[in-house]
């Protein structure tokens, strides 16, 4: 439902405000996102695709958000950008995206 309008997101780098099902809270909160990846997870043994999101707001630390479409609550576009540069660490030659984009070194 929120596909293209998450690529578009990814491609433009722009933030996401995001409504979403916590599992671990048991209640839909709302955070502040930049839009990373719709992919499996590597890590999950379901392989279905879910979006994949940087949590700026977390209540703990920042991090990887991976949502299954079924979490997903609600999505807005924001116009605040983001720079990938801010929470990518890991190579992505060696771990490439699955949704094509031109963020340079991070591509």
């Amino acid at each position: 439902m929120y596909k293209e309008q998450f690529i578009k997101a990814i491609q433009e780098k722009k933030m996401i405000r995001l409504t979403f099902f916590s599992k671990a809270d048991g209640s839909s909160l709302i955070r502040k996102c930049a839009p990373m990846d719709f992919a499996p997870s590597r890590r999950a043994a379901d392989k279905t695709p879910r979006y994949h999101f940087w949590d700026f707001e977390s209540d703990t630390k920042n991090h990887t958000l991976s949502l299954l479409p079924n979490q997903i609550k609600f999505m807005e576009n924001l116009n605040e950008t983001f720079d990938p540069a801010e929470f990518i660490t890991w190579n992505t030659t060696t771990s490439p995206w699955s949704v094509p984009r031109d963020w340079g070194q991070y591509s």
